[in-house]
């Protein structure tokens, strides 16, 4: 089976040693992906605008994997503070209503205090 490695051009990816995305057969497994705007380096302040930016994010790598947030069969997300998780479901009704992946919420510390939430998703290949 092939595998397949998707990088987003973040340093940390090199730095940490693991990659955006990894495709192996039908399936897309895309890492825990933080609201970071990649061709700026830069994060906002905004949980709202965060969420936004990791989906963004996902998209990207999700499209290099032939795939996409349509695919997606299983999403974790991850809060420092679990009880602002509320704040974020309306963008994640935006891109996720319709599809309705099995889904998970932890609350846990990030590797950077600037980060509000990391979202990592499971998806198939189209067909």
């Amino acid at each position: 089976m092939t595998r397949r490695l998707i990088s987003s051009g973040s340093t940390f990816e090199e730095r940490i040693g693991y990659s955006r995305a990894v495709v192996v057969g039908d399936w897309v497994f895309v890492s825990g992906t933080t609201g970071f705007d990649y061709a700026t380096g830069s994060i906002s302040e905004s949980l709202i605008e965060q969420t936004e930016q990791c989906l963004k994010n996902i998209e990207a790598a999700l499209r290099q994997a032939d795939s996409s947030l349509k695919d997606v069969v299983r999403v974790t997300y991850v809060l420092p503070n679990g009880s602002e998780f509320e704040q974020c479901w309306p963008v994640l009704r935006k891109y996720f209503g319709e599809v309705r992946p099995a889904a998970m919420m932890i609350s846990a510390g990030l590797a950077d205090p600037r980060m509000k939430i990391e979202i990592e998703v499971t998806a198939l290949k189209r067909s």
